[in-house]
């Protein structure tokens, strides 16, 4: 039987709201019971709309609410140390919004506090939950692709829905901190969260906003076994939000698109009237809509795993550890979108394998080095082979 649990929820805006549609319309037990917003009107009109009976222009008031054990952190990025800090020494089991932190130095501290506490921690990563993505990482760990070679991952839309996602100092950066945070822990679940990714190359550039921080970037990461990631991000790409991801093994390969092609298409001249989907730009024209938002974005199978989690005394897929080894990878990022060279990813902390092989295998067939088998048109089948004496390549057919 799941427990019932009481929430404090610390902020009033799009996330907050994504968050409590989800709490309040799944599990059932879970509900926000108190929640904190600087403006006394946006928390009464957050209670009115979501009927949560407390509410609190005092974040330790909010924390400290004697009737909640959970706090869920859905506050500007700038705000989710001294949240996570106060909830930790409250006791309080503390679920936070992507990024973590601002940068690594922040995410260690947060990562430190819940430690230290000893309470439950869950890194709100959305992304690696939705019910597709999941069954894809289940695939790779059932080795379906064989080694994971190369993983890319896109979000791209035309720009963020609040104010301080656009100050610099605020957010701790742009578009890379904003969505490739998503993008690299989605890689790394592919990948494989053992092994330890070392070093990042980076491109970053300001191309159509008048912001100081950077509305494009393009990375890639390379893991200690040799696989690598690559993420695109966007803040000025016109029609919608487009999310996929790309992953190649030795053995097979998956593609998913999660939003563009939602798979309810529909072209309408006098619109739809209203909401379509997360960052649509118009409801007139082709339309994507989403049948359930929720569920599509992660945030149904993430809140059940965190709770359930939580009841049985085990950790989450994602942890405050996952929000730190991000943070880790876009410092490298940033600093490599500055020096034009790979950079080195920083980790104070590691937890997960201390070596391992590189991806390569080598195939032999009588003293030659397989490189591919292939049917031809005739139905014969050809070898492309390597003699690791004298670095000849030969065909063979069979």
């Amino acid at each position: 039987m799941a427990q019932p649990h009481k929430i404090t929820m610390l902020g009033t805006g799009f996330i907050a709201d994504f968050y409590t549609l989800t709490l309040h319309n799944q599990r059932g037990p879970e509900q926000v019971h108190m929640v904190y917003s600087r403006s006394e009107e946006r928390a009464k009109g957050f209670q009115d709309k979501w009927g949560v009976p407390n509410g609190s222009t005092s974040l330790k008031k909010a924390i400290n609410c004697p009737e909640t054990d959970t706090v869920i952190i859905g506050l500007p990025n700038h705000r989710h140390e001294e949240a996570v800090i106060a909830a930790a020494k409250a006791g309080k089991a503390v679920l936070c919004t992507k990024p973590l932190g601002r940068n690594a130095d922040e995410a260690k501290r947060m990562l430190d506090a819940v430690e230290k506490a000893g309470v439950f921690n869950g890194y709100l990563e959305d992304l690696v939950y939705p019910p597709k993505t999941l069954k894809a990482i289940q695939s790779v760990k059932n080795g379906a692709l064989g080694k994971i070679l190369w993983v890319r991952s896109r979000e791209t839309h035309p720009g963020p829905h609040s104010d301080w996602f656009w100050d610099i100092e605020q957010a701790g950066g742009g578009a890379i901190v904003d969505m490739g945070c998503h993008c690299v822990e989605i890689i790394r679940n592919f990948v494989g969260k053992g092994i330890r990714p070392v070093e990042a190359m980076c491109w970053a550039d300001t191309l159509v906003h008048p912001i100081d921080a950077e509305d494009h970037g393009i990375g890639l990461i390379r893991f200690e076994n040799g696989a690598m990631g690559q993420f695109e991000v966007s803040w000025a790409f016109r029609g919608g939000m487009d999310l996929r991801d790309e992953i190649s093994g030795s053995e097979g390969t998956i593609w998913l698109n999660h939003w563009l092609r939602t798979g309810y298409e529909m072209f309408t001249s006098v619109g739809q009237g209203g909401y379509v989907a997360e960052k649509a730009e118009g409801d007139t024209g082709w339309l994507f809509p989403v049948g359930d938002e929720a569920a599509e974005l992660g945030y149904t199978d993430m809140f059940n795993e965190m709770f359930n989690c939580l009841d049985n005394n085990t950790k989450p897929m994602e942890t405050f550890y996952d929000g730190y080894v991000v943070n880790a990878m876009i410092d490298a990022c940033y600093k490599s979108a500055e020096s034009k060279q790979w950079e080195p990813i920083q980790l104070e902390v590691w937890y997960g394998e201390e070596s391992v092989e590189h991806l390569r295998s080598i195939t032999e067939i009588d003293g030659k080095v397989l490189l591919k088998t292939e049917v031809m048109p005739d139905g014969k089948t050809k070898q492309i082979l390597k003699d690791p004496e004298t670095d000849k390549i030969i065909e063979k057919i069979l």
